[in-house]
């Protein structure tokens, strides 16, 4: 198989049918697709049963996997790993969709560029319409794995397609779901060539309630989120050294941020002061908003008050009003 697309399935009975009838249609031949029911709880396996007889002729490259009991979406992907044949990796959230030419220019454009790990542009969607997220583009895999540490692109597993051989040894977190997606950072970690293709076929869906991304910064969330932070760190760290000692503290910064855009009590707040201080010498070098800065520059101090004043008039009240 030219590609395998690996999609796990958790309480999207809204979504999957548009998510796996933009899959069906693609107009790559040679694809493997593996579903995988974390054991979801509503009629989202009958409804992706239904839609599969829609589509007899991919019948035969179409595997349904199914957990005993529900892990989440880490462990979900690497069911899917185990059992990929595809010479290229593609991961699909359930509640998303793509352009029906999608893999087949994803995979050319591998091929032709002999790469081993490529991204490329995608649409956000929401509920009024939908609009265009253009990524950088890098010429080498050292610059990518720069600006990636960095956030100038982005490390969601949905817009890049990956050679399988470079997942050797490497899983997702199981059991820390949020900010699972930094796999991606130790897969490019890995890549020996790389490759930009400004097209844009996937649609990241917004409007599902029930997202993970949507969820509040919970305790729970909060730990599984460091969790992901330091052992991306120490994958990097561990292969590098310090050769990227100051795109690894903006990374930690970067991440950090949303305890405190997202949180106003003082425990989290101090769960921010707490999380890898070493990064904080950096807090005045990375390339944000100056508000960013003075921001996190007073949570470094212990200044909580100004802290929770910013979240009250800048994502509390403006960003609310303003619908931004």
């Amino acid at each position: 198989m030219k590609v395998s697309v690996i999609v796990p399935i958790y309480n999207v009975e809204r979504y999957i049918a548009r998510c796996v009838k933009s899959l069906m249609e693609q107009t790559l031949q040679e694809v493997e697709y593996i579903f995988v029911d974390d054991c979801a709880t509503d009629k989202s396996m009958d409804i992706l049963k239904r839609t599969l007889n829609e589509y007899p002729n991919r019948k035969s490259n179409v595997r349904i996997l199914k957990h005993k009991e529900n892990q989440g979406l880490p462990a979900a992907r690497n069911t899917g790993l185990k059992s990929a044949t595809g010479k290229y990796i593609f991961h699909c959230d359930s509640d998303d969709y793509v352009e029906s030419d999608m893999l087949k220019r994803l995979f050319e454009f591998a091929e032709e560029q002999h790469a081993d790990y490529i991204w490329s542009d995608y649409y956000v969607s929401l509920i009024d319409g939908s609009y265009y997220k253009k990524q950088p583009g890098y010429v080498d895999v050292d610059q990518a794995f720069r600006g990636l540490l960095c956030g100038e692109m982005v490390y969601n597993v949905w817009n890049k397609l990956v050679r399988k051989d470079l997942y050797n040894n490497i899983f997702f977190p199981s059991g820390n779901a949020m900010g699972e997606d930094m796999t991606m950072i130790m897969l490019l970690a890995c890549a020996n060539k790389v490759a930009y293709l400004h097209y844009g076929g996937y649609y990241y869906v917004t409007t599902n309630p029930g997202a993970l991304t949507k969820k509040i910064c919970n305790e729970k969330s909060l730990k599984e989120l460091l969790y992901n932070i330091k052992r991306t760190s120490d994958f990097v760290s561990e292969k590098f050294g310090n050769r990227y000692s100051y795109e690894l503290s903006c990374f930690k910064l970067n991440i950090k941020w949303s305890i405190l855009a997202f949180n106003n009590d003082i425990k989290s707040y101090k769960l921010w002061h707490d999380s890898f201080p070493e990064a904080n010498v950096y807090i005045f070098k990375q390339n944000v908003s100056i508000r960013i800065k003075l921001v996190e520059w007073c949570a470094s101090k212990g200044l909580y008050w100004l802290v929770k004043l910013h979240y009250l008039l800048v994502i509390k009240f403006f960003y609310t009003i303003t619908g931004k």
